[in-house]
């Protein structure tokens, strides 16, 4: 309906799964790196668990693409209501295996002949039961005989519980003990935070054809956020309504009003929300909800026009203001300067620069500074066409004449034959490239956030979920050479060799800062800071 009027090839927030829109929070992405290193490394039995509508689905699926090759035989059964002799037709059936009038015995010897066959032609077998929260507990302990099918070496089959958070609690019982200690790998799937939560709604928009099409205001988006949960099927709900609206109002922007008008909306239509069942649960009688119901939404409605008159001024002052524009006095001394530099680079990340440097006492240097903060502090010695290239805010280490001790200038830009500063530097917040080089020696500290704890010194060998997550990341960047495993070996370091060289780094091959920040940008999707484009001289 509002496609048109927007600018839209497609709707954005339909809440059936389109291959088109995938999405992988940080979440996602964490889930996918423990199933997919757990089935590499043939563990046997993992379990995924999540909230409804929290994309176990769209990990599922992900994992299942990722697999679709020449090494590995996949199953999905998604309607787990069954006996457990129903489940063993449907699984030798996914498998293309004889199921129509055999027993249990006989289903399960078609699988084991199967499963030597293919573990002989150097294949894994993989099979995946979703909404597994379903399963009765005799059906489970059938899916627990199925994994003793396994050679002195290796278990023949990868078998992958999905379900609510009901299946953890299934699995608890003490019937079910010893299924539940063979469980190698357990994730549980939260929501997505703010950042994720912000970043799914631009990539649907983007997806769709409609990024700039409409806007979104920053109290709409907290808005979305706190009723959605971070749950990205009630996101698609609300934001769907949220267009609609919109295109109703003929308007281009997005409102805090407007999310409120559509989850009213929703909430009166019998949107799976939580607390409005609860209540409803709790009152136990359909009029006396409807009563209480209609008060709360007349009570919401005066609050929400109350916050309308006064959010569009907040709105609209809440614009982002150039570092340089709001920076502090210039510090007198190293320290000063190492946490005012330290503190403008956390805001950058993406963190409370204030709060974060004020609990480091006494004579903190850059580093002290940096942990406190949460971030990492490295030095390096390169140049400003190397910064360039990286494009990445940093801390440039200088000397003053009459002062004692270093200062430090938190580089945020460069352009124009200028460099710009977070942080006053005699007065100036820039300063010309041919200044700069009378008073800078070369080293540069790169103050930066290492998202996923990945270390720096990949040994040749080294397994594990921080190595798959390197490894998706160069799979998105495009630079995943074939054959490449979980293991950190020889392709996997020529993988890591042609990301550099696609983005003129040194070519050796070993993890550094510059190859993961770029890496985390690149092939993450994480907020990387970029350097602006400086001022004109």
């Amino acid at each position: 309906m509002y496609c048109d009027y927007f600018g839209f090839r497609e709707l954005p927030f339909t809440i059936t799964p389109n291959p088109r829109f995938l999405f992988l929070s940080k979440n996602h992405r964490e889930a996918y790196a423990h199933l997919f290193y757990g089935i590499t490394n043939r563990s046997g039995f993992m379990a995924l668990t999540g909230e409804v509508g929290s994309g176990k689905t769209t990990v599922i699926r992900t994992l299942l693409d990722q697999l679709d090759n020449d090494d590995y035989r996949t199953a999905l059964i998604v309607n787990p209501c069954l006996s457990g002799r129903e489940l063993m037709r449907s699984i030798n059936r996914e498998y293309g295996l004889p199921f129509d009038g055999l027993s249990s015995s006989e289903l399960l010897q078609e699988l084991n002949r199967f499963l030597l066959a293919e573990n002989a032609a150097g294949r894994t077998v993989v099979l995946v039961i979703d909404e597994a929260q379903n399963l009765e507990p005799s059906v489970l302990e059938q899916v627990r005989l199925i994994s003793n099918l396994e050679t002195e070496t290796d278990k023949l089959i990868q078998i992958v519980l999905a379900g609510q958070p009901e299946l953890a609690c299934l699995l608890d019982r003490t019937e079910l003990r010893q299924l539940s200690q063979r469980i190698a790998v357990r994730y549980h799937l939260n929501p997505m935070d703010a950042d994720d939560t912000r970043a799914y709604i631009d990539h649907r928009l983007e997806i769709a054809g409609g990024r700039f099409a409409v806007t979104i205001f920053p109290a709409a988006m907290t808005k979305i956020y706190r009723y959605s949960g971070g749950l990205p099927r009630l996101i698609n709900v609300v934001c769907d309504r949220s267009l609609l609206i919109a295109y109703g109002n003929s308007k281009r922007v997005i409102s805090d009003r407007m999310v409120g008008l559509a989850i009213r909306e929703l909430q009166r239509q019998g949107e799976p929300r939580d607390q409005v069942w609860k209540v409803r649960a709790a009152l136990g009688l359909l009029l006396v909800a409807c009563a209480l119901f209609g008060v709360l939404v007349y009570l919401n409605r005066g609050n929400g026009s109350a916050r309308a008159g006064s959010g569009r001024p907040a709105s609209a002052e809440a614009k982002p203001v150039p570092p340089a524009r709001v920076a502090a006095p210039e510090p007198a001394s190293e320290t000063e300067s190492a946490r005012s530099a330290v503190s403008a680079m956390s805001v950058l990340w993406g963190g409370n620069g204030d709060a974060a440097c004020g609990a480091a006492s006494g004579k903190g240097g850059l580093s002290a500074c940096a942990r406190s903060a949460g971030l990492e502090a490295t030095s390096l010695k390169m140049g400003l066409g190397t910064l360039r290239n990286l494009d990445v805010p940093a801390v440039l280490e200088v000397g003053q004449s009459g002062r004692e001790g270093r200062r430090y200038l938190a580089m945020t830009g460069i352009g124009g034959g200028r460099v710009s500063l977070a942080v006053p530097f005699r007065g100036e917040t820039s300063v010309s490239e041919g200044e700069l080089r009378k008073i800078w020696n070369g080293k540069v500290h790169i103050i930066w956030k290492n998202y996923r704890n990945i270390p720096l010194r990949l040994e040749a060998g080294a397994a594990g979920p921080a190595v798959v997550q390197v490894r998706m990341m160069l799979e998105k960047a495009g630079c995943l050479v074939p054959g490449a495993g979980t293991s950190y070996n020889i392709r996997m370091a020529t993988s890591l060799k042609e990301f550099q060289r696609t983005h003129s780094l040194h070519e050796d091959g070993k993890m550094g800062v510059q190859t993961l920040i770029l890496l985390y940008r690149h092939g993450g999707g994480f907020p990387v800071p970029r350097l602006s484009a400086g001022e004109e001289g």
